[in-house]
């Protein structure tokens, strides 16, 4: 084993499903005796978990690997891993690109990172991105956060969108048990937790590949089934799930969050673009009015729903009246937050090599204009909150305003009010909101529930 005075530094690109990723290595390497450091130049294993949706996030990548890659050849004691998508997707191309690396391992491997950096310190150079059966998670995550924490549910996914790498570089989708899920809950619950949310690259598709159905004929595992399941783990105050998918999100499983009071009344559904013949270009599956109806039957449960997305423009052959349908998409449903990225052709993806790409020049343009569209309509919607009292978990102190902690309504709106952290941390707080943002809000704290 390596000596407890070794250090690492993880830095994480992408998504959610790769910070989780994240915490579960820095577990492994803390169960091998290594401390974290905060500053990568001080660290003597530097792990890159990368991702290769844009291309600017690989891009980047490649520049901070360059700058360590150089610091070992006068440190060779110094080991580098690139971990997650990118390393899936290039593989053994990345050890000729940069030969310092120690160790290239795609995000099937998190689990398996003690092992494969065994064999790095006993001298081999490392490349681990075959397709595997995901091995239960007996790892335990150094978690960020000690008020929330990511439940991984599904991994994987076994969508064909043209523009996607991930089915092929985090493979076929792969469901865990229930039981494994309650299980991982239960323990955060006794350790103080108070929010999870629940993860899966396609979160909708769980537990269609587990075996057994119900009486009906119905598949006996999926989310809906699951949220019944975990709601009452004790300790646990607010579950959220992410993220959805248009083509398999159900009444049934509208109806589930408006029943169980812990499920937060926040969705998170990406629509990519508001126009049917570019969605059949993407292969999603469905038409911008089946997202509406969706979205409306949401708010006939939940009126007052929290709805986020993500929106890709500037998709080959968008026409101008293409986008404007995006506009118009996102002009009537009034999104709570939109993420929104230009087109960026992925190499793999059968999009990459068609020959209608639109300039770069068009793709900005595009992407402004939805962008400034996205916060006008944001702070229309922040604008319900005003004068309301809202339950705010506190996560933490606001770093720019040290008299103030920071945290979420159940809609997932940030919230910044005065208080002490070292006394709120983890508590839910009544706060009533002064001042309200696009994207966050300001209140006045009336009572804390201890």
């Amino acid at each position: 084993m390596t000596s407890p005075a070794r250090r690492y530094h993880i830095t994480t690109f992408g998504c959610q499903m790769n910070k989780a990723d994240s915490e579960r290595m820095a577990g492994v390497l803390e169960g091998m005796g290594l401390q974290e450091a905060e500053n990568p130049d001080d660290a003597d294993l530097i792990l890159y978990n990368t991702c290769s949706i844009r291309d600017n996030a690989e891009q980047k990548v490649y520049s901070y690997l360059g700058r360590q890659a150089k610091r070992k050849q006068e440190q060779p004691d110094l080991t580098l891993v690139v971990a997650g998508c990118v390393a899936q997707q290039e593989g053994e191309s990345l050890l000729r690109r940069v030969p310092e690396l120690d160790l290239v391992m795609g995000p099937q491997h998190a689990n398996r990172l003690g092992d494969l950096l065994e064999q790095v310190f006993n001298g081999e150079q490392v490349v681990a991105t075959e397709l595997i059966q995901i091995v239960e998670d007996i790892t335990k995550p150094r978690r960020d956060s000690t008020v929330t924490a990511w439940v991984n549910v599904i991994y994987g996914c076994n969508e064909r969108c043209t523009y996607c790498v991930v089915p092929g570089v985090r493979g076929v989708e792969q469901s865990r048990t229930p039981a494994a899920i309650r299980a991982e809950m239960v323990e955060l619950g006794q350790q103080g937790y108070k929010e999870v949310t629940l993860l899966g690259q396609n979160i909708d598709a769980y537990g269609r590949d587990l075996p057994g159905s119900t009486a009906d004929g119905r598949h006996q595992h999926t989310l809906t089934d699951l949220l019944y399941t975990i709601h009452d783990v004790p300790g646990i105050q607010r579950i959220r799930f992410a993220t959805s998918h248009p083509r398999y999100f159900t009444e049934r499983l509208i109806r589930a969050c408006a029943e169980l009071q812990k499920v937060c009344e926040h969705f998170h559904i990406p629509f990519q673009s508001g126009d049917n013949e570019i969605l059949k270009s993407m292969a999603r599956g469905y038409t911008h009015e089946k997202y509406r109806r969706i979205i409306a039957k949401i708010r006939e449960y939940m009126p007052d729903a929290a709805i986020s997305a993500d929106a890709i423009v500037g998709f080959p052959g968008e026409t101008e009246a293409q986008f404007e349908n995006t506009l118009k998409l996102v002009e009537d449903i009034g999104f709570d937050l939109l993420n929104t990225a230009a087109y960026s052709p992925r190499p793999g993806t059968p999009a990459a090599v068609w020959q209608n790409q639109l300039s770069e020049e068009v793709k900005r343009d595009r992407l402004q204009r939805l962008n400034h569209l996205v916060s006008l309509k944001a702070a229309e919607r922040s604008g319900r909150y005003l004068g309301r009292i809202e339950e705010v978990l506190v996560e933490d102190q606001n770093h720019k305003e040290p008299s103030q902690v920071m945290g979420r309504t159940r809609g997932n709106r940030l919230v910044f009010f005065t208080g002490k952290i070292a006394e709120l941390k983890g508590q839910l707080v009544p706060v009533q909101i002064t001042d309200v943002r696009a994207f966050s809000l300001t209140g006045q704290p009336l009572l804390v529930s201890c």
